[in-house]
Order: C-alpha cells, then structure tokens, then sequence
C-alpha cells in the first residue's frame, strides 16, 4: 500500500485555451478546493456592450491538493499540466492565493505583468485590506510599488501602496 503525504499545497493549474470556467466548476463538482481569479470587463460587440467575468490569468487555474489527489485533478476535462519548476510540480504559497484574493476581493487597483522584475526589499504590509501580506518593494516609473510574486507561473501582481503602509 502507497503512503501520502496528506500536505496540501496550492498549484498553478495549465487549462485549455477558453475552458479555465469549465475548469473550475468541475474541479469544485468533484470536491475539490480550486480558486479562479476573476476580472469584470466591459466588452463591446458592433450591437450591444455587456459586462463579462473573465479570468484574471488566461488558461490558469489555482487547486489546492495533496499528494494523494494530485494525479485526479489531471482527469478533470480541459486540465492539461500543473506548473513544473525542477521536475516537480510548483507549490504556490498560501499567503500568495490570499493576497491575490484579497486584492481582487477589495478591488484594489493592481497591475499583471510577466516581467522579469530584479529582486528588492523584503516588506510586509501594516495597514488596509492586505495587512499582514508580505511582497517585495521594486521601483517603476518613479513610484513605490508592493510586488506579490506569484513566480511559479511566470506573473507578478503589481500593487500601487503608500510607502508608510509597509514594514
């Protein structure tokens, strides 16, 4: 009998081009823990506009599993790959979901970007929605900016913060 480690982790899930809904709903149908980070968008079509939910990541959804589980998710239809970093698949650290989740729970302004961005003070947040969450200070275009990287899948969340508010 195979023993597993029943430690769950956060991983970024590859989907098919279009199906990261789909993905979800089903994931959450077979029990699953999975987080879809979602934007409202206003699009507009030659005869009408309307406001639509679109993921904030193309083609990714976040699960959280353990060993035990990880090979079932891959069954789910439109689920391609987890993210690999050195063989394994990449864990995604809780605070990292939490922030993400935070930020678009509070409607922070944010900005995605899959930028390179050079390594910076380590901070952590004293006040406001995201207090408690940790990121690290870069400089763009003149401004002080919080970095929550969520490296495994190549994006970081920008977010524009007071300086004061960090510590």
């Amino acid at each position: 009998m195979t023993q597993y480690n029943l430690i769950y982790n956060w991983y970024a899930l590859y989907t098919r081009p279009r199906w990261e809904k789909k993905v979800y709903n089903e994931l959450n149908n077979c029990g699953f823990e999975a987080y879809l980070p979602l934007i409202k968008k206003v699009k507009q079509w030659s005869d009408r506009t309307k406001k639509v939910e679109e993921p904030l990541i193309r083609s990714y959804v976040f699960v959280k599993t353990s060993e035990k589980e990880y090979y079932d998710i891959l069954n789910v239809d439109g689920a391609i790959r987890y993210i690999f970093f050195e063989g394994k698949a990449a864990p995604i650290p809780e605070w990292q979901i939490d922030a993400l989740r935070k930020t678009l729970e509070n409607q922070l302004s944010f900005k995605l970007t899959n930028e390179k961005l050079k390594p910076g003070e380590k901070v952590k947040i004293k006040e406001g929605p995201l207090k408690g969450t940790k990121g690290e200070i870069i400089q763009i275009k003149g401004k002080n900016n919080l970095v929550i990287r969520i490296e495994n899948i190549g994006y970081n969340l920008l977010i524009e913060i007071e300086a004061e508010n960090l510590g």
